[in-house]
Formats: C-alpha cells, structure tokens, sequence
C-alpha cells in the first residue's frame, strides 16, 4: 500500500462496530447530562488563532494545529485560524460572545474531537474526542458536587462500576506548604513535583524536591511522607493548625457529604491527600478518578474560578469535570469479542419482489436487515456472505419456497431451519428475535 493511501499520522479509520460502540457511549452520557439539567454546546472545529495562542502555556502550545492563510494569501506561509485544542478554551470564548443570551449558571456539557499535534504512539492520538462537562458563573459547593454526579453517573453509564473519585482541595495543598515554609511563588513547581508520586515513587519526587525546587532534605521528606502516607490522618493534623488549612478540608468534606447524601457510595469518593493535579489553573476542590482494570485516571475536574477570565471570558466561577471516554472505549475494545451483525439476512434466488416487500416489513418491525447484492445464484455462496455479516438469521426463498409460499428461515448459529408461511414471516422472525 502507497504512502497515499494511509490515514494521517496520528489518525486512524474507525469501522463500523468500533462506530455503533463509540456513539452508544457518547448517546449515553448526553443522555446522562441532559437529565442533569446541562445543554449541550457545539463550536467550530477550528478559532481564530488570537483567541488560542497563549491560553495552554508554552509546551502545549506548540501542540497547536495551525491552519495556513489561504486563496491569495497562501504563499504569506502565515496562519490565522487553529484546529480546536480542546473545549475549555470555546466555552470560555462562547461566553463572551453570547453571554447576555445564556442563563447564568451556564450549565453546559461538549462531546466532541479535538486536534494536537502530539507525537503519535500507542493509544496517544492527534485527533481524538473530549467529552466535557462545566458549570459557569456559580460559587456554590452544589455545583462542584453535580459535575462529580455527573460524571460518576456517566462511568456507572459506561459499564465503569468499580471506581473511586480521589478530592483533594488546591486551597488544602497550598496551606499544607505553608505549614511547611514552602515559599509561595514556588508552590506550582513543588506541586508539580508532588504530583509525580504515582510516577516515579516517593524517593525520586523527595530527591527533585530537593536538586529542582529547593527544599532541604528534612523537608522534602516530611512533606513527601505526609503526602504519600497510607491514611490522611498526618496531613488532616497539619491542616487543623490553620486556617486557609482548615477551609480547604471544609472544600474536601462538604463534597463528600453532598455526593454521598445524593446516593453516591462512600468507597466512591475519598480524600486523598497524594491527588494534586498539576494545572495551575484549579483554585478549589480538585479530583481524579481511579477505577479497577483502567491504568491512570479515567475522570478528573474541580473548580476553577479565575480560568474562564484568563481565556479572554468574563470574570465568572467555573467548575468541571471530563470523562477519559477515548481511554475506557480503548480498554473495553479490546476485551470485546462480539460483533454486530444483521438480525436478517435475504438471500436472492429469485421472486425479488417479495424479497423487497419482506425486507420493508422487517425494517417497519426495527430489525436490521441486510440483502445479497451480489451476482452470484449459488445458495453457498449467499450463505457465506450472510455468515461473514454476523447475520443471527438468513431467509432462504428459492424455487421450492416460492411454489409453496413460504421462506426457510436458518438459524446461522445453530443451523436450524424452520419453514413459515410468507406473510406470517416478518411477526414470527421479530418474535424469534426477541426472544421469550
């Protein structure tokens, strides 16, 4: 095969099974949002360069897709429109544009792809979906407390059962190097170091502690061991001698009240003092999701109340979550075994037109059905095709059928046939189907 004739680096064909499965998970969690009272929100497929350059820091940036001037202005080699990076950005921009038209709280949900010229490699891609979810213009815990329901409701919605949302609070994290003597303007970095616990093990973040950030050795340890501890006890004791402490567990312990009172069981949500989060950008409550059989995180969000300004926005709170639903369509894929096929298949050995008529009636019933179109009048062969559609059932209406009537309904998985009457055949295929 021709370099041509490859998808894009990055990219990749999705067939149909893969399709059906991919919009039963976004129908799903639309559905979910939807009964939680948010609206969805679609934006273009590319913004104005101006309204991204400079919104992602300086790594991410350089993942931007540009878009090349065009028609006259092609060979100026410049740029002045970008893929879409991701969906926070166009929330923040669909908001200054149409934010006397929208309610506030804007409750908005965004399923859709988003482009990053990444490095292509196993299960990373350039084009790929976010499905988002974000509550705009609202302090209140209430909201923190519906994104996690959402979300948590989204992943029980996706087959995702077993799974835990680890809280942490930015407020929290910061009092804890406050307590520590941390310096304040060096707070990202350390938080950012601590964030790789996960990754790389306690020793190696309390060492990049102390060669990048520079803390002593007695502290990196302190604050590593406090941090990595089996149980949140230690640090719930430092953060009781302050006060900006105290708030941040308030943060914590509040969200877990509320979630666990609306039905959300307690091993779902826990406090967890080791999730930080490495965006500079939350300001509150922040969280991520583990569950058994995923690697890494599945979900994550918390509050962000000065983003949506920063984006070019009004000065509005903010809070969201996302659901990694590339990462749980990629890990269920390949456990999968089955496959959709036809519910009928017809084959063709003549009398068409009462073949077109059964296939109509069978489509009325809500059956999928499928006829041969090829050219060859061999049974064997028309079975084959109907075997290689998955078809659950094939008709058979040859010469014998048509004298008498009827058609040869085949079971493709067992083999057995069952002669009906024509016109009985598309109630008794449908009640076949359906089962007892």
């Amino acid at each position: 095969m021709g370099q041509a004739a490859q998808t894009p680096s990055g990219t990749r064909d999705l067939l149909a099974d893969e399709v059906r499965r991919r919009r039963a998970a976004f129908n799903t969690l639309s559905q979910i949002f939807e009964n939680f009272g948010f609206d969805p929100l679609e934006t273009p497929a590319f913004e104005n360069l101006d309204v991204i350059t400079g919104k992602y820091g300086e790594e991410a940036s350089k993942l931007i897709f540009k878009i090349l001037k065009r028609g006259v202005h092609e060979a100026s080699g410049q740029a002045d429109l970008a893929l879409r990076y991701d969906h926070t950005v166009p929330l923040a921009r669909v908001i200054g544009t149409h934010g006397a038209k929208l309610p506030t709280p804007y409750k908005r949900y965004a399923i859709g792809p988003v482009w990053r010229a990444d490095r292509p490699q196993e299960g990373r891609f350039r084009e790929f979906v976010q499905c988002d979810i974000d509550t705009v213009g609202s302090h209140s815990p209430l909201a923190d407390a519906e994104i996690v329901l959402a979300l948590a409701k989204g992943l029980d919605g996706l087959g995702v059962h077993e799974f835990t949302f680890m809280v942490n609070s930015r407020k929290a994290l910061y009092a804890l190097l406050d307590v520590y003597g941390i310096d304040p303007a060096g707070g990202p970095g350390v938080l950012g170091t601590l964030d790789k616990l996960d990754k790389i093990g306690a020793e190696a973040v309390a060492k990049e502690l102390t060669v990048d950030r520079g803390l002593t050795p007695e502290v990196a340890e302190a604050l590593v061991g406090d941090v990595a501890a089996d149980t949140p006890d230690r640090v719930r004791e430092r953060l009781d001698a302050t006060e900006e402490g105290k708030a941040g567990l308030a943060e914590v312990d509040r969200l877990i009240e509320l979630t666990t009172s609306a039905g959300l069981a307690s091993e779902h949500i826990v406090y967890a003092p080791r999730m930080v989060r490495g965006l500079d950008y939350y300001t509150g409550v922040i969280y991520e999701v583990e569950a058994a059989g995923y690697p890494g995180s599945i979900a994550a969000g918390g509050r962000y109340d000065q983003l949506v300004a920063s984006l070019g926005g009004p000065d509005r709170p903010a809070c969201g979550g996302s659901i990694g639903v590339e990462r749980i369509l990629a890990i269920q894929g390949s456990q999968l075994t089955e496959q959709r096929g036809l519910d009928v298949a017809l084959t063709v050995l003549g009398g068409e037109e009462d073949l077109m008529r059964l296939a109509a009636e069978l489509r009325d019933e809500g059956l999928r059905v499928g006829t041969y179109l090829g050219s060859s009048t061999k049974l064997a062969k028309q079975l084959k095709w109907a075997n290689e559609q998955n078809a659950r059932i094939t008709v058979l209406y040859g010469p014998d059928e048509q004298a008498a009537g009827e058609v040869t309904l085949r079971d493709m998985q067992s083999g057995d046939q069952t002669r009906v009457p024509l016109p009985r055949a598309a109630a008794h295929l449908r009640n076949t189907l359906e089962g007892p």
